[in-house]
């Protein structure tokens, strides 16, 4: 047995149509299922980005295979989406072109770079080149 990655990232947001509208709009990303509650977003044809409307995680949730229980976090998120080093450029160009301050940058040892910006909600998202971490 083993495990094979991660699947889904859940955060919570403020304001629902504010956050899916950045995500959509700076990244392209397909909805997937979109309600007053939660807002699920396809990364890469690979993983899940959950945006849950804040409180939106604090009770049990019926769903028709069974109960979702309760979960959530306070405070700001960090992850990272993974990019290609010649897409850096591009990718720095489209954050500057939707008016998102790039806060940080790190070039790490292994050959890998890093950009760190904000979403309308305060979490810290990086867009990472291969070689920040031994497996990327």
């Amino acid at each position: 047995m083993k495990i094979l990655g991660v699947i889904e990232t859940a955060i919570d947001v403020e304001n629902l149509d504010l956050a899916a509208s950045f995500y959509r709009r700076l990244f392209d990303f397909e909805t997937l299922v979109l309600d007053e509650r939660m807002c699920a977003f396809n990364v890469g044809g690979r993983s899940v980005l959950l945006l849950f409307k804040k409180g939106g995680r604090l009770a049990p949730m019926v769903v028709p295979g069974g109960v979702i229980p309760p979960h959530g976090g306070d405070g700001s998120a960090h992850f990272a989406f993974s990019i290609t080093a010649d897409d850096l450029p591009k990718w720095e160009e489209r954050l500057a072109l939707h008016g998102v301050a790039i806060e940080g940058r790190v070039n790490w040892e292994r050959g890998g770079q890093s950009i760190y910006f904000r979403d309308p909600d305060g979490h810290l998202l990086e867009l990472a080149t291969p070689g920040i971490w031994a497996i990327y």
